[in-house]
């Protein structure tokens, strides 16, 4: 890297090492960040995307190598990156949910104080939220915990880009559309080429390959902790993506509707009394489409409220779910992988009432070998792992039960198209085995996967749709059925 890339970058880091015991996360990465340009960081979960984000943001320090903010060895630590203009937003998102919006805008930014600062703080947040979103509806004085999770998201990356006491330079955004329907990831993409055009630079993380290809002006790619491959978006297509990742991934088509249907697992009912009615039989995957926040995971909730208790102990064990929000409800983050793997099927081996300890660790080896949760030892912690091998868990979590129906809440954000073709097969044979799943999910491809699909719109089904008929084109009519022309 010579020394007027240093100099022009907005950080840069050279031969950076990191390593987690005997893991080493980053062996050697360099990596320049310069205004006016879109860095797309791609690869497996697991490659180091996220260490190096934290390192660029402050977040560790480097146990070998060097980082530079412009130019300068100024130090590190979070303080620091924010001093030079670097902002992050994290997968797993980090607003304070007990907090309400202003608030977390003074904590993000701490030269909000003063005299009359919850009211500038609103207006700031407001008029970026307006500039990125445009009509988005959001009640900024609301506490963040009572937001759905995709106004979360677009919460923090307003936080994230708003101007206080300085400009963001570098806005780090690691699964920005993961909660995002269509219409608002692609509002976010826009609001990201502005940004770049007017001198700032972005870091994009997203498995979401063609998104990365429309918006990045660079890409890099990681495998095993090093950088393989960083050249202009141009020169790269999806299947050259997935190839310097170091994974193939075959085409898939869409699922064909099932020949035979299975006996009913869910009798006809209608969301709020209203609109189509949902049923599902056994051996479907039944899609749940629209866009986001419009009773999808409302459905998913009475679904598991109908056959589970909060207070009879038993009750519950023909219905599992995986969560997508993992940080928030899905991981136990204090304990074990194998914990947290096992805790759905841990009382089918008790014995007297005692954890089997030789069977919860027979489950746990099962598992890991199944669906290939990379990690040396399942006694560390659940956060030792990537956020794709944590959701890796939580599938191996429900599919571990002997629940014959499997209701999933957008699982796949922020996992790899490796990690997903595993997972998809892997509900392919289960459901050829009579399970049945009901599954909610923002991106088009894994819908056309589905069965069957039902398409929501303001708390409602208006649309079913089977086969052939599941296209993008039909969701996104049924998704805006009735609006003005």
């Amino acid at each position: 890297m010579s020394s007027a890339s240093h100099e022009a970058a907005i950080v840069a880091v050279e031969a950076v090492e990191v390593r987690f015991g005997a893991v080493r996360a980053l062996d050697g990465v360099d990596l320049s960040i310069a205004p006016g340009e879109c860095v797309g960081l791609v690869g497996h979960n697991g490659a180091g995307k996220s260490t190096i984000v934290n390192v660029v943001n402050g977040g560790l320090t480097p146990h070998a190598g060097s980082v530079r903010y412009a130019g300068r060895d100024a130090g590190t630590g979070i303080a620091v990156a924010r001093a030079n203009g670097v902002r992050c937003v994290f997968q797993e998102l980090s607003l304070c949910p007990n907090l309400t919006v202003a608030e977390n805008m003074r904590v993000m930014h701490a030269g909000l104080g003063g005299f009359g600062w919850r009211r500038r703080a609103l207006g700031i947040v407001r008029a970026k939220l307006a500039e990125i979103f445009p009509g988005n509806g959001i009640d900024c004085g609301a506490t963040v915990g009572d937001l759905a999770i995709a106004e979360r998201q677009m919460v923090e990356i307003a936080i994230a880009f708003a101007e206080v006491s300085g400009p963001a330079r570098l806005v780090i955004l690691d699964e920005p559309t993961s909660s995002l329907d269509a219409g608002l990831a692609e509002q976010l993409t826009a609001h990201v080429r502005r940004f770049v055009a007017g001198g700032g630079a972005v870091v994009l993380i997203s498995h979401i390959l063609g998104e990365i290809l429309s918006t990045a002006s660079r890409i890099v790619v990681m495998k095993d902790g090093r950088v393989v491959a960083s050249r202009p978006a141009a020169d790269f297509d999806v299947a050259g993506l997935v190839q310097a990742m170091g994974s193939v991934v075959k085409e898939q088509g869409p699922r064909a509707a099932a020949a035979v249907r299975g006996a009913a697992v869910v009798e006809p009912v209608s969301p709020g009394g209203r609109g189509l009615p949902f049923r599902a039989f056994a051996g479907e995957v039944i899609g749940l489409a629209g866009l986001a926040g419009h009773g999808q995971t409302d459905m998913l909730l009475a679904l598991h409220r109908a056959r589970a208790s909060d207070w009879l102990p038993g009750r519950g064990r023909g219905v599992a779910f995986v969560a997508g929000d993992r940080g928030l409800n899905g991981t136990f983050p204090l304990w074990s992988i194998l914990r947290n793997l096992s805790i759905s099927a841990i009382g089918r081996s008790a014995r007297a009432g005692l954890v089997d300890g030789a069977g919860e660790a027979a489950l746990g080896a099962e598992w890991r070998r199944r669906i290939e949760i990379r990690t040396p030892d399942m006694g560390n912690g659940i956060l030792s792992l990537s956020g794709g091998n944590q959701q890796k868990v939580l599938f191996a979590r429900a599919l571990a039960t002997s629940a014959a129906l499997v209701l999933m809440d957008d699982p796949m954000r922020g996992v790899d198209v490796g990690t997903k073709q595993e997972v998809y097969a892997m509900l392919r044979a289960e459901a050829a085995a009579g399970r049945t799943f009901v599954w909610y999910s923002t991106e088009m491809d894994e819908i056309r996967l589905c069965d069957r699909v039902y398409v929501f719109r303001d708390g409602a089904i208006v649309a079913e749709l089977v086969g052939d008929a599941v296209t993008e084109h039909a969701v996104l009519e049924a998704s805006f059925a009735g609006e003005a022309a």
